[in-house]
């Protein structure tokens, strides 16, 4: 049982730290829905999700009434689409006929985004991949809360650059399609490598093929609470920020833990892992880019950025092993620019570049993630970018991602407004010079010595 000082301590970062559960996430199988007549998959499709989670708005709102502890979202994740469909959709308009019904069962039982409109091609594309791929653009354009997510590398398996080539095409086509509203199909778009199955973060998350008939996630947020500790030992030397990082991480996790266990146990559904990842808002004092410029970096991009979140990203992960057994997802520190106040005034004031982004990528937990770029980036720029980040991933053996933005209409200097969590963000410029030829040369790039561990 938490001790009473534990409680108080609790209530004080929830109070004045913003401290929150950023969301639980049920993960739902959708593996027995599939059939060979779309119309039935839907069907089974609707009737699984709102039997499954038609009371997980009302059980974490209870949650949050009765511990004092705000839960932002609740969300559901689902079983990779093209899996799902591959027995029934004989082309893309058949994979938007399920993503619809996915958007009315989620909006029907209340939830905030349903995740897991997702293919994984680490090693090549089935043609159910490249019909879920190809329908991606129509989906997000008449869709509300449907996220998408496709897996083009691992480090076990290389990079599958025909798939990154096509995301590069994708990604525009989804820009033009929303381009009314500000090309915000993109925003719930994000492309993978080493993509994890138990993740309970927007837009990435989809049930694992690995994962059980349902399970429980519970992603934690506590931006405010470090940088609050943080700001407690400025000028002390690097052991004691290590140390009182860590000793948050700990303190953050266990609200996770505490929420996580009780989800389940209301819902009667396994619990699967707590994701530590320090997703920051828009919202004064809830930033990471705060963070870092707390541990004396006059602004985020200077020399020294990528140390800092260095340690940032490992204390936390530290701390979070220590406070639960199951400690999964991205567990980490994310650095979105549009959701991060912080990180949106360094782009603006140019302290903050994409190169200097891509470099941060390699300590933390994702990537270049809600990046609005200018609307006339073309399609192999958007995934010669992708190709970067994923080998990143692959050598490093660590997940990374790419969320652009390429908003149709727009340059540099101008900024875009997403609303509530998503934020806004000044367009940053991309590099200039073509890198077209590469990208096009198509195959797959082998995966890296150090994969063969067998």
């Amino acid at each position: 049982m938490p001790s009473i000082k534990e409680v108080l301590e609790t209530n004080r970062m929830i109070e004045h730290d913003l401290l929150d559960v950023r969301t639980i996430t049920m993960g739902i199988s959708l593996l027995d829905c599939a059939s060979d007549d779309v119309g039935r998959t839907c069907g089974k499709i609707y009737d699984r999700i709102l039997k499954t989670a038609g009371k997980l708005v009302e059980t974490g709102e209870a949650i949050s009434k009765d511990f004092g502890i705000p839960i932002v979202n609740k969300r559901i994740s689902v079983t990779p689409i093209s899996l799902v469909g591959s027995g029934c959709c004989h082309g893309p308009e058949d994979y938007v006929k399920i993503a619809k019904t996915l958007d009315r069962a989620a909006k029907e039982v209340g939830v905030n985004f349903l995740g897991g409109y997702s293919a994984l091609v680490t090693k090549g594309m089935t043609t159910a991949d490249r019909m879920l791929i190809e329908s991606i653009p129509e989906t997000l354009d008449v869709t509300d809360i449907v996220c998408s997510s496709v897996n083009v590398g691992s480090t076990r398996t290389g990079i599958d650059m025909d798939a990154v080539r096509l995301m590069g095409k994708i990604i525009k086509k989804t820009a033009e399609r929303t381009a009314d509203r500000d090309s915000f199909g993109c925003a719930k778009l994000v492309v993978f490598c080493n993509a994890p199955d138990d993740n309970p973060f927007m837009a990435g998350a989809f049930h694992g093929v690995t994962e059980g008939d349902v399970v429980i996630n519970v992603g934690v947020s506590g931006p405010g609470v470090v940088k609050a500790a943080v700001d407690r030992v400025k000028g002390e030397n690097f052991e004691v920020l290590c140390q009182t990082v860590k000793k948050t991480a700990f303190k953050v996790t266990r609200v996770g833990q505490l929420v996580a266990q009780e989800a389940a146990s209301r819902l009667n559904v396994p619990f699967g892992i707590v994701d530590l990842s320090l997703a920051p808002t828009p919202a004064v004092g809830d930033s990471v880019a705060q963070i870092l410029e707390s541990m004396g970096l006059e602004r985020v991009g200077a020399p020294g950025t990528t140390a800092a979140l260095a340690i940032l990203n490992d204390q936390v992960k530290k701390g979070g092993v220590m406070a639960s057994s199951y400690v999964g997802g991205l567990s980490g520190a994310f650095i979105p620019v549009s959701e991060d106040r912080g990180m949106i005034e360094a782009a603006a004031m140019g302290a903050l570049s994409i190169e200097k982004l891509e470099a941060m990528t390699c300590v933390c937990s994702v990537g270049l993630d809600m990046i609005a770029v200018p609307g006339d980036t073309t399609e192999e720029t958007l995934a010669g970018i992708i190709a970067d980040e994923a080998a990143i991933g692959m050598i490093n053996q660590k997940t990374t991602a790419v969320r652009l933005i390429p908003v149709i209409g727009k340059s540099v200097g101008e900024t875009v407004s997403f609303g509530g969590l998503l934020g806004y963000a000044p367009i940053m410029p991309v590099n200039g010079y073509s890198c077209a030829e590469f990208v096009n040369r198509g195959g797959r790039i082998p995966a890296p010595i150090h994969s063969f561990r067998n």
